[in-house]
């Protein structure tokens, strides 16, 4: 990374005392030190000390400038033959208190790559609710409560423990679940309450994957200054979102939305939806190609453990009672609407690259295939939309849905849950192509726009597809979700449950009709 600043110069004894501290050895910043240097600074209170040893020359230059890029401080620096050692504030040194926090407990000096497990055999779905036409439900995310922001952060920041934070989000899933019975809606679901964001949250459950604010990433690429710059034009909220970062064979000794489920169903009694990232959208996000060291030597090779992962879930979800198990592909958008010639764009956080068009649709459906191999299409669902991280509809991506008709009909999957509400979607009329047996979710309220729509032409969307499907296929949704990154929700939960409200509303003045 190129220095935006001259680099300060070595003292010869730190002049603070550090909270914590670890041992990089000869670890690069874009050979794992940043991840360790990330597991051992969240816990830290702002203004709290990490030191950092190191024997590795680049890193005089590379934390420096990590420090700049992420608002961290570099407090001052010691040099004793190859022996470094760094002291590093968490955020300005001027936030430090002046009882220093005491040290995370126990924390890990290195980077372990876990053992993976392979399941021999996988369980077989279970009963569920049929979802009846016409059944009014959300895409996947829910606005969280200020209080739940806050537990997000210290639960991935180290601060707060698994049993308080699964208590704190039982209470948001709760009220997310209020919320939308006050609606009306007739298939429920968590509101990813739990989760960061939609697809990365994966990151922090799966082993040998860390969670780390996209901000990090700038001193972890070949090209950091190009990548900064990338950001920033394309609105995405760096020091807000976190990224999966991959740093060994990715296994599931966790599970990835079971536990939602099950929480849910012990308070729903209703059917219920659960959203899981689609398959080429994690391995996208977690194909990091700009990344100077990398566990896996191809795309294909981690897209094969993703599969693996994803399979292994969907498998517990339907097993556990999950009507309907959702995956989320709002990238495919980007494959084929995206900037003539890029690599890569934000597009709801896959930042990995991409080839032609045609090559990635198939190498995406063989993924999904895979993922869903000899279950009930009825029970599950693809969501797909042209991005939904900003309210600014100008950042969203443009176009039909002609370029994946293909995809969306061989896809085995029983419904498609489609963005349709806005111009930037294109015809519905288009999808007639499809195939007579799926179901089409139809997008009818933009999550972004915070009016409520007006109830006559909310009707008449709703009147116009089933006139084109079939009151049998057609399901009624927003657009996508109302929060699909919990530190950047699209609408408040006042706004979203008015919406599902107008939806339910609209619905049931068509039936009376």
């Amino acid at each position: 990374m190129s220095p935006e600043a001259a680099q300060p110069a070595p003292v010869e004894r730190h002049p603070l005392a550090p909270d914590a501290g670890f041992d990089g050895g000869d670890l690069d910043c874009g050979g794992g030190l940043l991840l360790l240097i990330r597991r051992h600074i969240d816990p830290l209170a702002p203004g709290g000390i990490l030191e950092i040893r190191s024997t590795e020359p680049t890193v005089e230059v590379e934390l420096p400038a990590w420090c700049r890029l992420t608002g961290n401080e570099l407090v001052s620096w010691t040099k004793h033959g190859d022996q470094r050692s760094y002291l590093v504030s968490k955020g300005p040194l001027a936030a430090r208190t002046e009882t220093p926090p005491p040290p995370p407990s126990a924390p890990v000096a290195d980077h372990p790559v876990t053992g993976v497990h392979v399941p021999d055999s996988l369980p077989e779905p279970a009963p569920a609710p049929a979802i009846a036409p016409l059944s009014v439900m959300g895409i996947g995310s829910w606005p969280r409560p200020r209080w739940m922001l806050q537990a997000l952060h210290d639960h991935l920041e180290g601060r707060l423990d698994g049993a308080a934070f699964a208590e704190t989000a039982d209470d948001a899933v709760r009220l997310a679940l209020d919320a939308q019975r006050r609606a009306g809606v007739d298939v429920l679901t968590d509101g990813e309450q739990r989760r960061d964001n939609y697809a990365s949250f994966v990151g922090g459950l799966l082993d040998n994957c860390q969670l780390i604010p996209l901000s990090d990433l700038t001193a972890m690429v070949d090209d950091p200054d190009e990548f900064h710059r990338e950001l920033r034009a394309l609105d995405v909220p760096a020091e807000d979102v976190r990224h999966p970062v991959v740093y060994g064979p990715l296994g599931r000794s966790r599970p990835l939305a079971a536990h939602e489920l099950a929480f849910i169903r012990s308070a729903a009694g209703a059917p219920v939806k659960v959203a899981l990232p689609g398959p080429y959208l994690l391995t996208r996000t977690m194909w990091l190609d700009c990344l100077r060291e990398r566990p896996y030597e191809t795309r294909e090779d981690l897209a094969v453990d993703v599969v693996r992962v994803l399979r292994e879930e969907v498998h517990a979800l339907l097993a556990g009672g999950a009507a309907l198990v959702q995956f989320d592909e709002p990238v495919l958008t980007e494959v084929v609407y995206g900037e003539a010639g890029a690599k890569r764009s934000f597009m709801c956080g896959a930042l990995g690259e991409k080839l032609a068009p045609e090559r990635e649709l198939d190498f995406a459906a063989g993924l999904l295939r895979e993922v869903v191999r000899g279950l009930p299409a009825e029970r599950l669902g693809l969501h797909v939309c042209r991005g939904n991280w900003t309210p600014d509809e100008s950042a969203a991506l443009s176009g039909d849905y002609r370029p994946l008709l293909g995809f969306l009909g061989e896809a085995p999957v029983g419904a498609v849950f489609l963005e349709l509400c806005t111009p930037r979607a294109g015809e519905m009329e288009h999808l007639r192509e499809l195939p007579g047996e799926k179901r089409i979710g139809v997008g009818v309220v933009n999550p972004k726009d915070p009016a409520v729509d007006d109830p006559v032409a909310l009707r008449e969307r709703i009147a116009r597809a089933v006139n084109l499907f079939g009151e049998e296929r057609v399901l009624l949704t927003p657009d996508c979700g109302f929060a699909t990154f919990a530190d950047n929700p699209v609408a408040s939960a006042r706004t979203a449950e008015a919406k599902l409200a107008a939806i339910v509303r609209a619905r049931d003045a068509l039936r009376s009709a």
